[in-house]
């Protein structure tokens, strides 16, 4: 794995355990900023990891992104993948929650 996707899967492993979350993910723009989240769980509004990280990176301007990394025990939804492929992603990293890679 090159140091740039290892990056964006750490920084998705910080903020799933900094905020107790059941995901973490971070992507990386065309530019190489990256944006990290958490998924957010409230009665008005449910949202993944992924799809919180993507709207920050478009809502800073990002125009695509180049990798997407989730952290979680689970699978990517059909959403996080869809999202993902709508914004050019080439990769979605899926890790266990301690960094490894799955699929």
């Amino acid at each position: 794995m090159n140091p740039e996707d290892s990056k964006i899967i750490t920084l998705a492993r910080a903020a799933r355990a900094r905020n107790g979350s059941a995901e973490g993910a971070a992507v990386r723009d065309e530019t190489g900023r990256t944006y990290s989240a958490t998924n957010v769980s409230l009665s008005a509004l449910t949202l993944s990891a992924v799809q919180v990280a993507v709207a920050m990176a478009v809502s800073s301007g990002a125009q695509s992104l180049e990798a997407v990394a989730l952290v979680s025990e689970g699978d990517p939804s059909p959403g996080d993948e869809a999202v993902a492929a709508e914004l050019g992603a080439g990769k979605l990293l899926v890790a266990g929650p301690d960094g490894t890679l799955r699929g």
